[in-house]
C-alpha cells in the first residue's frame, strides 16, 4: 500500500474524518463482540472435536474392580508433639449449576480447549483459560466466607450418546464435594501465599505408567477402609467416591514454577516437609456420586489415555481472603475442625 493510499489518521499525520471515526467505532464494536461469539465458537468447536476423539465406546471392564479386592487403606501418619492436627472446611457446592468448559488455566494458561476433556468446577465462577489472579480477585464464588478459590477436576460421565457439553455420556454431578484443609503431623502450617497454584494427580497417567497418580485414590461411601486406583464396583447403596490428596510443602517463595509441581511438593510418608520447604494447609477435596449398580462409568480424559482412572487430577488456585487464610491456618495448628 503506498502512503497516499493509507486512510487518513492512520498515518499519524492527518486528522480522522467523521466518516472515518464512524467506520472505526463499528469497527471497534464488531471485534468485541466478535471476540466474544468466536470464543464461544472456538469453546463448542474443541468442545466437538474432544467428542469425536473420544467416539462412542464402552469402557474397557480392566478398568473395574470390586470394592472388596481394593487394597486396605494405609494408616495416616502418627502426629508429633508440634504436629497439627485440625482441619478447616468450606461448602462450596456441588457444581449443580453445570458450569464446565476444557480449559486448564494451570497447565495451559491462555489455550481454549487445551485440556481435551470436560472439566467441574467450583468456588470461582470466572475461571477459564484466561483468567489471572486480578480478574479470578474481582470475579463472584460458589463458596461460603468469601473463598474466591479455584477448584476443578474432570466430569464422570456414564458414557452413551452425546447428552453433555463437549463429552459423550451423561455427565453426573456430585452428590457431595468435600473440601477440607488438613494438617501437618510433625509441624505447624503457615499460610499459603494467595494465588499458589497446586495439581494432585497426572492428567496423562496412563500414558506416562501410573507416574504422579498415587495421590488420587478411589473408593465406596461404606467401605471408605479400602481405596484404589481402578474404578470401583460399590455394593447397591454406596457411592462411588474419588480423593484427591493435594501437596503441602511449599518452597516459600514461588505460587507456580515450570512444572507447576517444583514449588509445592509432597511431604515423606512420615509427614515431614523436605528440607527446604514449609508445610502449608493440605488441600484435601473428596466427591461422591450415585452410580447404579454395575452402571460402567468413567472421568473425562485425553483422548490418548482412553478414560483410564489412573489419570484422574485435580487442580486449584487459592484466592481465600488473608482473613480467611489465616483462620484455616488457626483451626488447624489448634486442633480445632472448623467447618464455614
Amino acid at each position: 500500500m503506498r502512503r497516499e493510499d493509507v486512510p487518513a489518521g492512520l498515518t499519524g499525520r492527518r486528522r480522522w474524518s467523521p466518516g472515518w471515526i464512524a467506520f472505526a467505532a463499528v469497527g471497534c464494536i464488531a471485534v468485541i463482540v466478535f471476540g466474544a461469539v468466536g470464543y464461544q465458537a472456538l469453546v463448542e468447536s474443541r468442545h466437538r472435536s474432544h467428542a469425536s476423539e473420544h467416539g462412542n465406546h464402552p469402557v474397557d471392564p480392566a478398568y473395574f474392580t470390586d470394592i472388596t479386592d481394593f487394597p486396605v487403606a494405609p494408616p495416616a501418619p502418627a502426629a508429633r508433639p508440634g504436629g497439627s492436627t485440625g482441619s478447616w472446611r468450606v461448602d462450596c457446592g456441588r457444581n449443580q449449576d453445570g458450569r464446565h468448559n476444557s480449559d486448564n488455566v494451570v497447565i495451559s494458561p491462555g489455550m481454549v480447549g487445551g485440556a481435551h476433556h470436560v472439566h467441574d468446577y467450583v468456588g470461582n465462577v470466572s475461571t477459564d483459560a484466561f483468567s489471572t489472579d486480578e480478574s479470578l480477585a474481582a470475579a463472584g464464588t460458589t463458596c461460603g466466607t468469601g473463598d474466591k478459590s479455584t477448584y476443578f477436576w474432570p466430569v464422570l460421565r456414564i458414557p452413551g450418546g452425546k447428552t453433555g457439553p463437549g463429552a459423550y455420556g451423561k455427565i453426573l454431578v456430585p452428590d457431595a464435594v468435600l473440601i477440607e484443609y488438613q494438617g501437618n503431623p510433625v509441624n505447624n502450617v503457615v499460610p499459603m501465599p494467595p494465588f499458589l497454584r497446586a495439581g494432585s494427580g497426572n492428567p496423562h497417567g496412563y500414558t506416562s505408567g501410573g507416574v504422579g497418580t498415587e495421590h488420587v485414590q478411589w473408593s465406596c461411601s461404606g467401605t471408605r477402609g479400602y481405596v484404589g486406583r481402578q474404578y470401583p464396583r460399590c455394593p447397591p447403596g454406596q457411592q462411588v467416591v474419588r480423593v484427591f490428596d493435594f501437596p503441602s510443602c511449599w518452597n516459600g517463595r514461588t505460587t507456580d514454577s515450570a512444572d507447576h509441581r517444583s514449588h509445592l511438593v509432597f511431604p515423606a510418608a512420615s509427614g515431614a516437609c523436605p528440607k527446604g520447604t514449609f508445610p502449608v494447609p493440605r488441600l484435601r477435596i473428596e466427591l461422591s456420586y450415585t452410580v447404579p449398580p454395575g452402571q460402567d462409568y468413567a472421568i473425562d480424559t485425553f483422548p490418548e489415555e482412553l478414560d483410564s482412572p489412573v489419570t484422574d487430577h485435580a487442580f486449584y488456585i487459592d484466592v481465600l481472603p488473608e482473613e480467611s487464610m489465616a483462620t484455616v491456618v488457626d483451626c488447624v495448628n489448634s486442633g480445632r475442625h472448623c467447618n464455614v
